[in-house]
């Protein structure tokens, strides 16, 4: 499993920006030591996340799955972006890019979901 969207996934990803705030739930499990290196990354990557708007809602790990399939995620990451433009601008920016690679170490497989609230929400 991919740990990043490839460019074509973030082409379409793009393509279908309304311009409303989503959610992003990221499914994470680590590599090994990964979550020290996923907690430094973490803390390098809120300035960023701040600069576009974005809000991290949740982040925690599992620690006694109540219902789950096998091989169940280590963490859950919940941010809320004020458009997919957003994710796209910090994900393109420079900077942002030389602490990507910090990520993708701590990572063994993520799963990036991006959810749209409900109507009436």
């Amino acid at each position: 499993m991919a740990i990043d969207p490839s460019g074509a996934d973030l082409q379409r990803f793009g393509e279908g920006d309304a311009g409303e705030a989503f959610v992003m739930v990221q499914l994470l499990r680590f590599a090994e030591g990964g979550r020290e290196r996923y907690l430094q990354y973490s803390a390098k990557a809120h300035p960023f996340l701040t600069r576009v708007g974005a809000q991290v809602l949740y982040g925690g790990e599992c620690n006694d799955p109540l219902l789950a399939p096998e091989g169940n995620w280590d963490a859950v990451v919940l941010v809320r972006y004020p458009s997919r433009g957003a994710y796209l601008e910090m994900v393109g920016d420079p900077e942002y890019q030389e602490i990507a690679p910090l990520r993708r170490s701590a990572l063994r497989e993520a799963a990036l979901l991006p959810m749209n609230d409900w109507p009436g929400r």
